[in-house]
């Protein structure tokens, strides 16, 4: 009788990685694969998972990070094949290439690799994210990079292109126009900044004209670093073949322009909100990177404390009512309204949002786009919503009387609201619902709590070492001796996993104000903001910077993020 195969979850928790506790937590978590659950958990890293596969698949498991591959073995594999597909050679021996791949049920690449090398292929694994650190270190590091780069843009001729378009006003821009096989390193360029940017994990890139050159920007976890600089005379080129991307007229250069491209890189599906402004040097482009699978996220992936967890939960069950969420552009609003409705989006639940645009499609939800050319307001739309008949509504943003009396009224006659407002903190959104000119009678009977987010940098999971902040940094915060010594400090020194930074990931910081009897009677009396903040503080309210601080005690993130992200107050009280 044949021995019966192990999974390798069952291997994980035989070897003692994780217990079965932990591994039915993950499992009920449906949202999401087990493998991305475990890993959301901090309960294991890729390398424990694939470490099982190769065991359960009886495979070599390789240590990326610990080995060198020699350039020989590299150069059997072409970049392009190798970034398609997420697969990077190990070794070659008697007319077989040892490759490494995350997948081991990946027959498909094993083929297509068996025909295009003309070689046997053996499999190992490694994890995926360790392969395409191999990939941007084997093809694109730093220095053989700005080489490809460059060897790219040489293939450009002035007869191929007209680089005189300043993408200023209407002159110019006939070469640009017509982007035919002459234009095909424009292609690449083009492909190569996008591609870079989802293997970098950014959330933005930064196509911006100077008078000298084109300055290359990637956001990644919040912060703006510079990449490579094209040479000014590719502005026009690289602008177009955007536009052509996202389906924006090529001729306008006067006005600012949106669109949306869709592209396959790195084995997934991503959208671009693409956002096109004129400037004084050119047209600047700004580039969304929305990943669809950053909106499989359940509220315990968010970075909630317990407590707040808890009331959240509880607030997003209830039957009607306004729920807010308050922050700058940023800072996560809109993953937190996702994950909430990935949680109550059933069957039996008709979800209907109204949003400024539509970033992300969620299956099973009712999804309207604003367009104020054609009167399709957020008011509009609220008010065509209860017709519909739905339980839950999500309006993208309140900005005026009108949208904020519609969804007041929309909570006031059983609809549970979820909507977002630009104010600082949780306690000012009371008076600026008051300020656009809501009654604060109806702020105080309809709002049932305000939330204020920010994202703070996690540390570093691969690099982070205990440290001690110093002296007066914890004198200044005013964190008492013998709370820091019992805090779990934690930084990054720096590697290949966070590019040198320290960190990696972000989490939320939260400031949720749940209005009591005693805040709902303050609003109606039109009390100020401070004294509003006061009771919701004495009522157990957190703010954002003690909810960061609690985080840095805990060792997820560190002080000077927490102060970067946040402005220091007078506490009444020290966070524990």
């Amino acid at each position: 009788m044949a021995k019966q195969r192990r999974d390798w979850s069952d291997i994980l928790v035989k070897r003692g990685v994780i217990g079965p506790d932990q591994l039915k937590e993950a499992q009920s978590m449906g949202h999401m694969s087990l493998e991305d659950a475990l890993v959301k958990l901090n309960y294991v890293d890729g390398d424990d998972i694939m470490k099982a596969k190769a065991e359960e698949f009886s495979m070599d498991f390789v240590a990326l990070r610990e080995i060198e591959i020699p350039t020989s073995v590299i150069e059997l594999v072409p970049e392009s094949l190798a970034r398609e597909n997420i697969v990077i050679p190990l070794s070659q021996e008697n007319g077989m290439i040892k490759v490494i791949m995350a997948n081991p049920n990946d027959f498909e690449t094993v083929d297509k690799l068996r025909f295009v090398l003309n070689r046997e292929i053996d499999v190992a694994l490694a994890s995926k994210e360790a392969i395409l650190e191999a990939i941007n270190k084997y093809y694109g590091g730093t220095s053989q990079e700005t080489e490809s780069v460059d060897s790219m843009l040489q293939e450009f001729t002035d007869t191929a292109i007209d680089f005189s378009d300043d993408g200023v006003g209407g002159r110019g821009g006939s070469g640009a126009n017509t982007m035919e096989e002459g234009d095909a390193p424009v292609i690449r360029l083009v492909h190569l900044i996008i591609q870079e940017a989802v293997m970098t994990r950014a959330s933005d890139i930064h196509i911006e004209p100077f008078s000298d050159r084109v300055r290359i920007r990637y956001r990644i976890d919040g912060v703006c670093i510079e990449r490579d600089s094209a040479p000014r005379r590719l502005l026009g080129s690289i602008v177009s073949r955007l536009k052509i991307m996202g389906s924006i007229d090529i001729a306008e250069k006067r006005r600012p322009q949106d669109g949306r491209i869709k592209i396959h890189v790195a084995g997934k599906d991503i959208d671009l909100r693409v956002s096109i402004l004129p400037t004084s040097h050119g047209q600047s482009v700004v580039m969304r990177i929305l990943d669809r699978e950053n909106i499989k996220v359940g509220l315990r992936d968010l970075g909630f404390g317990e407590d707040d967890w808890k009331k959240f939960q509880n607030l997003i069950k209830r039957p009607n009512g306004i729920l807010l969420v308050t922050g700058p552009t940023g800072s996560g609003k809109t993953t937190t309204l996702y994950a909430a409705l990935n949680e109550l989006n059933r069957p039996d639940v008709k979800i209907i949002t109204a949003e400024d645009p539509v970033e992300y499609y969620l299956p099973g939800v009712n999804q309207c786009e604003v367009r104020a050319k054609i009167g399709m307001t957020f008011a509009r739309i609220i008010r065509a919503m209860l017709r519909q008949n739905p339980n839950i509504l999500l309006v993208g943003e309140i900005r005026d009387e009108e949208t904020a009396n519609t969804a007041i009224q929309a909570s006031l006659t059983g609809h549970l609201v979820f909507s977002t407002l630009h104010t600082n903190d949780a306690p000012s959104a009371v008076t600026r619902l008051v300020d656009i000119g809501v009654q604060p009678f109806l702020v105080a009977s309809s709002v049932m709590a305000i939330m204020a987010q920010r994202l703070v940098r996690k540390v570093c999971p691969k690099c982070k070492v205990r440290y001690e902040p110093a002296a007066h940094l914890l004198k200044s915060i005013g964190l008492r001796p013998e709370v820091a010594k019992k805090a779990n400090f934690m930084k990054g020194k720096g590697c290949s996993h966070c590019n040198k930074s320290g960190y990696r990931g972000r989490m939320g910081i939260y400031e949720l104000m749940v209005m009591t009897s005693t805040i709902r009677d303050m609003t109606f009396k039109g009390e100020p903001t401070q004294a509003i903040r006061k009771v919701a503080r004495k009522q157990g309210m957190h703010t954002l910077f003690e909810d960061g601080m609690i985080k840095a005690l805990k060792g997820q993130t560190t002080l000077e993020e927490v102060l970067r992200i946040t402005h220091q107050e007078s506490l009444a009280e020290t966070p524990t």
